[in-house]
C-alpha cells in the first residue's frame, strides 16, 4: 500500500559522468499526508519542482532530511521558496548548519572541489520552518538518529518501510545481483556506524529505500550485508596499512575482490557507474584509513591478522 504511493523522482546530473539513477528524491503522498525525503541539491530544484507539479503537489506538509550532505539537502532553501509552509525534519545537529549554510558551502567546495560547484551553492532554510521530531507530527513517522555516514544521518521509518539515507552505504542494481559498498568519507567512527545499523536491523522494517540507490524489499538482508561490509572493510584497511600511499587504493580494490562478494560486482557495472564509484572509493577509504591509522597499535594488528 505504502509502495503505491511513492515516487521515486531521478535527479541526474547530466555534466557528470556516471551520475544517473544516484541522486533521487522520494515523494510519498497520501489523502492526509505530502512528503518529500532529501530534495537534492540546488542544480536540480528546478526539475524537481516540474515533477512535483506533474504530480499534482501544490502543498508539501514534510521534507524530511536524511544528513546535509549537499547532495541531499543543499535546495532544501530554495524548494521552500516554491512550497513555503512545508516543515524541514533534520538531525539537531545539522539545523544550524541550514540555518546559515555559509560554512557548509565552503567545506563542501573544499572537499568537493568543481563536483559542489556543479551541484551549486547551498539556500538557507528560515529557521522557523526547520526542527527535529522523534515522532513526527501525526503522521505515524519516526525519525532515528543514525549516526556514521555523517555525525548527523537520520533514517525515518513508515509502518515497514525504512528511508536509510547512506546508513547501509550504496547500492546498484544488476540483472542478476546487486554492487555495494561502504559510505564512509571522514570522519568514520566503526562503533558507531555498526550501532546505528544495529538499531535498524532491531526494527525489522521490510522494505528499505537507499538514498543511494532504490527500494529494496529485503531490507535486513541489505542491511546485514551492510553490516558485514563494514567490518570486512576495516580489516582490509588494516592489512594494507603498510602500502605505499600512492599504492594503498590500488591494494585494497584487489584485496577485496578477492573477499567481497558485492563489491566484486563492480566489474559488471556500466563503464560510466564505474567512473562515478571509482571517483566516491577513495572517500570511502580516507574515511577507514583514518579510523584504522587513529586505532592502538595492537588494535591494529588484531585486525590485519583477521585480514589474512
Amino acid at each position: 500500500m505504502i509502495r503505491n504511493r511513492l515516487t521515486c523522482i531521478d535527479l541526474d546530473q547530466p555534466a557528470l559522468e556516471g551520475f544517473r539513477q544516484f541522486i533521487s528524491s522520494w515523494l510519498y503522498s497520501s489523502d492526509d499526508l505530502t512528503m518529500l525525503v532529501d530534495p537534492g541539491p540546488l542544480s536540480t530544484i528546478p526539475h524537481l519542482c516540474t515533477q512535483l507539479r506533474q504530480q499534482g503537489v501544490d502543498h508539501l506538509d514534510y521534507v524530511l532530511l536524511t544528513h546535509i550532505h549537499i547532495d541531499h539537502a543543499g535546495g532544501t532553501g530554495a524548494l521552500l521558496r516554491e512550497y513555503p509552509d512545508a516543515t524541514v525534519v533534520c538531525h539537531p545537529e545539522g539545523i544550524r548548519h541550514l540555518v546559515a549554510p555559509e560554512k557548509l558551502w565552503q567545506g563542501s567546495r573544499t572537499v568537493l572541489g568543481r563536483l559542489a560547484d556543479i551541484y551549486g551553492e547551498i539556500a538557507p532554510v528560515p529557521e522557523k520552518r526547520i526542527t527535529f521530531e522523534e515522532s513526527i507530527g501525526r503522521t505515524g513517522i519516526r525519525a532515528f538518529l543514525t549516526p556514521g555516514h555523517a555525525q548527523h544521518h537520520c533514517s525515518y521509518l513508515l509502518d515497514e518501510l525504512l528511508f536509510a539515507g547512506e546508513v547501509a552505504g550504496v547500492r546498484c542494481d544488476l540483472p542478476d545481483g546487486i554492487f555495494m559498498r561502504p559510505a564512509t568519507p571522514p570522519r568514520f567512527i566503526l562503533p558507531t556506524a555498526l550501532d546505528s545499523l544495529d538499531r535498524m536491523i532491531v526494527l525489522a522494517p521490510r522494505q528499505m529505500v537507499f538514498a543511494h540507490y532504490g527500494l529494496v524489499e529485503n531490507a535486513l538482508e541489505h542491511l546485514q550485508i551492510a553490516r558485514n561490509q563494514l567490518l570486512l572493510w576495516v580489516r582490509g584497511t588494516a592489512a594494507v596499512a603498510e602500502v605505499a600511499e600512492g599504492e594503498r587504493e590500488e591494494a585494497m580494490v584487489a584485496w577485496l575482490m578477492e573477499r567481497d562478494e558485492h563489491y566484486r560486482n563492480f566489474d559488471r557495472l556500466p563503464v560510466d557507474i564505474q567512473a562515478r564509484e571509482r571517483y566516491f572509493l577513495g572517500n570511502t577509504l580516507r574515511g577507514m584509513g583514518e579510523y584504522v591509522a587513529a586505532l592502538p597499535p595492537e588494535e591494529r594488528r588484531v585486525l590485519a591478522e583477521a585480514a589474512s
